[in-house]
């Protein structure tokens, strides 16, 4: 913003100042008060309307998941997974478990589930369920539900800046094209007289 206003003093009063100089500065001012105050405004509102929207998902799911005690009867056969020991599906091929749990309603289930941590049989954890006893993952929290709102306005943000320059590149190069054209046709009128007795006495 500094850069660009001190462009427009240095052009105001220069006798080197052409009408397309300044109107490209004037240009690349309003870019950047656009920039400046819409993507703040963008960012807020977009970021506020997120954050509401996800507030409400959160105690959404904080009323309909609920946590139960399962029993792990025995440890799952291991599939062929990935051999590398720092990915996370092998971790979690270790600890899935065949267990049984009762539902909220009081429903018995059982089958095949991520315990939390390494279990032997008979040992208990807890899981997810639904109301009717279906294991869900964990309900997001609050804090999780304001990061996604907050990175909602960020790109809100980055996406008006990217249309705003884009806009600006496409209004300067169209004052290029339009420059060079007028060089175009003085060169043509110049080459006329180019040569002549007398040309430009």
């Amino acid at each position: 913003m500094v850069r660009v206003i001190a462009g427009l003093w240095r052009w105001r009063r220069s006798p080197l100042r052409r009408t397309t100089d300044l109107l490209e500065a004037w240009v690349a001012l309003a870019a950047a008060v656009l920039i400046a105050v819409g993507g703040a405004g963008t960012a807020w509102a977009v970021g506020g309307a997120a954050q509401d929207a996800l507030l409400r998902s959160v105690r959404a799911q904080h009323q309909e998941r609920h946590q139960v005690w399962a029993t792990a009867e025995r440890a799952a056969p291991r599939a062929r997974v990935d051999p590398d020991p720092e990915t996370s599906s092998d971790r979690e091929a270790h600890r899935r478990v065949n267990a049984r749990w009762t539902a909220r309603d009081g429903t018995a289930h059982s089958g095949l589930v991520a315990a939390p941590h390494a279990v032997r049989p008979g040992d208990r954890f807890r899981i997810w369920t639904d109301d009717s006893g279906l294991v869900v993952p964990r309900p997001m929290d609050a804090s999780n539900a304001r990061a996604h709102a907050v990175l909602a306005g960020l790109g809100a943000a980055a996406l008006l800046a990217g249309a705003v320059e884009g806009g600006r590149r496409l209004v300067v190069r169209r004052m290029l094209v339009r420059r060079y054209r007028r060089w175009e046709q003085e060169w043509e009128r110049a080459g006329q007289d180019w040569g002549r007795a007398g040309a430009g006495s």
